[in-house]
């Protein structure tokens, strides 16, 4: 029975290598140091006074092969826990909340021509805004990296 099972696992990783997709599951999604987490799934990078966000790779694989990124005006302000745009896959459509307050400074506009970058890459070319940070002490509502991963593997057992 080993062999046969055996068997059929080299005969799956040498089609999957043939068609060039992997034949590895993933098992948890990638989590990087040195950002904050909100429990909606955004992450946040911290610059100085500004902070980058995006989606987390928990949040566009469970989403699915992102199709359109609703973006907001540069300008604009936003609010923690409050939508400021959407993500819309081929599974579903979900709302972005700010982690945190403040101004738009910047909006990836390369989303609306490669929403895919969300999915590819969600930590660098899926970045969605840049804030200047309005209040700083939010931050530390919002999880590190170790208490984000305790959350997604205690959400995934619900």
């Amino acid at each position: 029975m080993a062999a046969a099972s055996a068997s059929r696992a080299l005969w799956a990783c040498r089609a999957a290598s043939y068609l060039r997709i992997s034949s590895f599951p993933r098992a948890f999604s990638t989590v990087l140091k040195d950002l904050k987490y909100a429990d909606t799934h955004e992450w946040v990078k911290v610059e100085g006074d500004s902070a980058t966000i995006g989606i987390t790779d928990h949040a566009q694989d469970h989403l699915g092969d992102v199709v359109y990124v609703e973006l907001p005006e540069v300008g604009a302000t936003v609010s923690q826990g409050k939508n400021f745009g959407a993500v819309e896959s081929v599974k579903a459509t979900s709302d972005i909340n700010a982690p945190v307050s403040g101004e738009i400074l910047q909006v990836n506009d390369e989303l609306s021509e490669k929403p895919g970058f969300v999915n590819g890459s969600p930590y660098e070319k899926g970045w969605i805004i840049k804030v200047k940070i309005s209040d700083p002490s939010e931050l530390n509502s919002l999880m590190d990296d170790e208490k984000y991963k305790k959350f997604c593997e205690e959400e995934g057992k619900h």
